[in-house]
C-alpha cells in the first residue's frame, strides 16, 4: 500500500480544533463542532469502501491521519476513534472474507455513528468474559443487561457495538456481540463523565436493561475465554494500533510545544539568551524528539502489516499489546520531558501542556494495561506457564 494518504483534512480544519480543545477541557463538555466539521470532511466514513461513498482508506492511511487529528486535540481524536475502530473492524474482516460485520460499514455509509460498549467495572478479563448477561430471543436476536463503563462518544453515538455472556448451556457458555440501538428504551446514558483528562471525550456509563440487538445486528458467538478468531484479532489490531496513533500525535505536539518553549523563554543567567542555547534544554528537548521519532515507524508500520495482512505467526498479539504500551508510555515521556522544558507556567490548568499532561495519563487505562502486555509477550516467547 502506497505511504501517501489520498486524504487530507480541509484547510484550518486543525487549527480550529486546536483552538476549542482548551474550551472543552475547562468546562468538560463534548467536542460537537469538531465532530461536525469531521462529519462534512467525510472522515467517519473513512473505512467505507468508495464504492459506498467512502473514502476507502486502509489502516495505514487513517493512523496517520490519527495523528494529525491529535497534534490538534488528543480528546477529539480519542473520540472519532471508537467509530474508526468498529467501523476499522468491519472493514478488515471484509478484507478477508468475512462480510459478518458488513452492516456497520452500511450504516456508517448512512451516517450513523458508532461507539464500543465492551469495558465493564471489576471485568480484568476485557473481552474474553463479561459480567453483561445476553439473552437469547426467539428470532434470533439478543437481549443486554449489564453496565458498561467508558462508553467514549456518549453524546452522540446512534449505534453501540457490544457483548454480553449467554450461559443457555453452562458447560458451553458463549460470548455474544451485537450492536444495540441508541434509541432502544433498554438503554440508559448516565452522565458521569467528571475525570482529570480527556474529559471532552464525554466516556459515560452505559446501562443496558435488556437492550435488543436485531438477529441481523449479532456478528459473533464466541466460546468464553482467549480466541484466535479473525473478529478478536482484528480487534486487537484496528483498536491498539488506531489507539497509539492517537498517543504518538500527542507527543508529537508536547515536542512542538517544548521547541516553542525553548526558543521564547530567556536566561537572565546566561545574559537574556534564549533557552535554546542551553545544553540542558537542549538535551532535553533532544530526548524528547529521540523518543517521538521511533513510535511513527513502529505505528505505521504495524498497520501497513495489518492492511497488508503479513504473517506475524504467534507474535501477532506481543506485537499489538506491544505497540500500545510503547507509544502511551512514551507519550508520557515525551510530555513530561516537554514540560520541564517549559518550565512552571506549563503547571497551569489552562496551559496546553498542563491539558496534555492530564490527558496523556488516560493511556494507562485503555487495554490492554502494562500488566496484562507483558504477559501476552512473555507467553509469545516463553509459552505458558508449566503446570
Amino acid at each position: 500500500m502506497a505511504d501517501s494518504v489520498p486524504f487530507t483534512f480541509p484547510a484550518d480544519l486543525l487549527a480550529r480544533v486546536n483552538e476549542r480543545a482548551g474550551v472543552h477541557d475547562r468546562e468538560q463538555t463534548f467536542p460537537h463542532a469538531d465532530l461536525a466539521e469531521l462529519v462534512d470532511a467525510g472522515y467517519l466514513r473513512a473505512f467505507v469502501p468508495e464504492s459506498d461513498g467512502g473514502l476507502g482508506l486502509g489502516l495505514e492511511q487513517v493512523a496517520r491521519l490519527q495523528v494529525e487529528l491529535a497534534k490538534a486535540s488528543g480528546p477529539t481524536a480519542l473520540a472519532v476513534n471508537m467509530h474508526l475502530v468498529v467501523t476499522g473492524v468491519a472493514a478488515a474482516l471484509r478484507a478477508r472474507g468475512d462480510d459478518a460485520m458488513r452492516f456497520v460499514l452500511d450504516d456508517a455509509a448512512a451516517g450513523e455513528i458508532y461507539a464500543f460498549g465492551n469495558s465493564e467495572g471489576g471485568n480484568d478479563l476485557v473481552m474474553f468474559d463479561a459480567r453483561t448477561r445476553a439473552e437469547p430471543q426467539p428470532d434470533g436476536g439478543y437481549r443486554y443487561t449489564g453496565t458498561k463503563i467508558f462508553t467514549t462518544l456518549s453524546p452522540v453515538w446512534t449505534r453501540l457495538a457490544t457483548f454480553g455472556r449467554d450461559d443457555t448451556d453452562p458447560a458451553a457458555p458463549l460470548l455474544v456481540h451485537g450492536v444495540v440501538r441508541r434509541d432502544d428504551a433498554g438503554v440508559t446514558i448516565r452522565d458521569d463523565w467528571d475525570v482529570m483528562g480527556m474529559r471532552a471525550t464525554q466516556s459515560c456509563t452505559t446501562v443496558l436493561d435488556g437492550a435488543r440487538a436485531d438477529a441481523a445486528a449479532v456478528y459473533r458467538r464466541l466460546p468464553v475465554g482467549p480466541s484466535a478468531d479473525p473478529f478478536i484479532f482484528s480487534l486487537f489490531g484496528v483498536f491498539e494500533t488506531l489507539l497509539a496513533a492517537v498517543y504518538t500525535g500527542i507527543g508529537a505536539r508536547a515536542v512542538e510545544l517544548a521547541v516553542e518553549a525553548a526558543h521564547r523563554r530567556t536566561s537572565m543567567k546566561n545574559g537574556g539568551r534564549p533557552y535554546a542555547d542551553d545544553p540542558d534544554i537542549r538535551w532535553r528537548v533532544a530526548s524528547a524528539a529521540l523518543a517521538q521519532d521511533g513510535l511513527y515507524g513502529q505505528v505505521f508500520g504495524l498497520a501497513r502489516d495489518l492492511d497488508e495482512q503479513v504473517d506475524h505467526g504467534s507474535l501477532w498479539f506481543a506485537k499489538m499489546v506491544g505497540l500500545k504500551v510503547r507509544a502511551t508510555e512514551t507519550a508520557r515521556q515525551v510530555v513530561d520531558d516537554a514540560i520541564r522544558v517549559a518550565g512552571g507556567s506549563s503547571y497551569s490548568s489552562g496551559h496546553e501542556l498542563g491539558r496534555l499532561y492530564r490527558d496523556v495519563l488516560a493511556g494507562l487505562f485503555h487495554p490492554s494495561d502494562d500488566e496484562s502486555a507483558h504477559a501476552t509477550i512473555a507467553n509469545a516467547w516463553l509459552g505458558p506457564v508449566a503446570g
